[in-house]
């Protein structure tokens, strides 16, 4: 990755997590001048981030006003989680990737990381940590376009959890959570990708169900 491809995607992904993470609540006016400063880079990179938020949905731009954090679009949620499922399902058939040593140490450490969320539950640890784990789910399969469409749909709706988890029993969160990294480590061990696909299916599909029951 070139100098500058480096410096778009470290911009678009910090800008991302402040988002996904209310660091930049719904309707915060992202100030261009103080972002280029705070960043150390000209307006030109940053720009093309924001450009990108915002064709992602997590951003919009209104003349007159500036570039504001959009809010979660409640009626287009069923219809997100929908699709969600069906592409988790697809990981096991469009380009599964071998499973490796790294890929079963590195689900060993996020089973670590979820075992200590859950003795110490905590809203924003709960959501980096579902960031990151999400992004290691995207490790599984070798297509591309199924990991960036995934991608994008799973951060147009993942403030909804930060938002929601006052609401739900955090401690139980964490354990179908931690549950989920258990299971899906021992498909992974067996080299069951099918089964690891529902896994993640069937993870999601809950989720909604409880989103839903809010």
């Amino acid at each position: 990755m070139s100098g500058a491809a480096s410096r778009h995607q470290r911009l678009y992904t910090e800008l991302r997590s402040r988002i996904c993470l209310l660091d930049y609540p719904p309707g915060t006016r992202l100030s261009e001048e103080s972002l280029a400063r705070e960043f150390g880079t000209s307006r030109t990179p940053l720009r093309r981030a924001l450009a990108r938020l915002e064709d992602e949905g997590l951003l919009l731009s209104r003349h007159g006003v500036g570039t504001l954090v959009t809010d979660v679009d409640i009626a287009e949620l069923t219809q997100t989680y929908a699709l969600r499922m069906e592409l988790a399902q697809l990981t096991s058939t469009l380009s599964p990737r071998p499973v490796t040593p790294a890929m079963l140490a590195e689900i060993d450490v996020f089973v670590s990381l979820g075992a200590a969320l859950l003795a110490r539950p905590g809203a924003r640890a709960f959501a980096e940590l579902n960031m990151a784990y999400h992004s290691f789910g995207l490790t599984l399969s070798g297509n591309d376009a199924l990991r960036d469409t995934s991608e994008r749909l799973y951060f147009r709706t993942a403030r909804i959890w930060l938002k929601s988890l006052p609401g739900m029993d955090l401690a139980e969160e964490c354990a179908i959570f931690l549950a989920e990294m258990h299971q899906t480590r021992t498909a992974l061990i067996a080299g069951d990708y099918h089964a690891a696909a529902l896994i993640r299916r069937a993870h999601i599909s809950m989720s909604f169900q409880r989103l839903s029951a809010l």
